[in-house]
């Protein structure tokens, strides 16, 4: 699957996007991130405060309990404000 990264998320993690092949146990969002962290420093980092990162499943928000089997793609961002 594709992930991609935006803004700080971006920064932190040192490219804008990637595609990985998670194994079989990462089955939701959640577990998605927690693999992410243990992948290296720069991954721990852009996910270091449980919560804050937000996900999108082909492009539709997505809480950390969602299931990732199918998703093509997965965007990490940080929080939005409206104005």
């Amino acid at each position: 699957m594709k992930l991609v990264y935006f803004a700080w998320v971006r920064e932190r993690v040192g490219r804008p996007e990637e595609t990985v092949t998670p194994p079989a146990e990462v089955a939701t969002v959640g577990d998605l991130i927690g693999w992410l962290k243990g992948r290296g420093e720069e991954y721990a980092y852009a996910f270091e405060k449980d919560g804050v990162v937000r996900a999108a499943i082909d492009k539709v928000h997505a809480k950390p309990d969602a299931a990732i089997a199918g998703a093509r793609e997965i965007a990490f961002f940080p929080p939005m404000t409206g104005g």
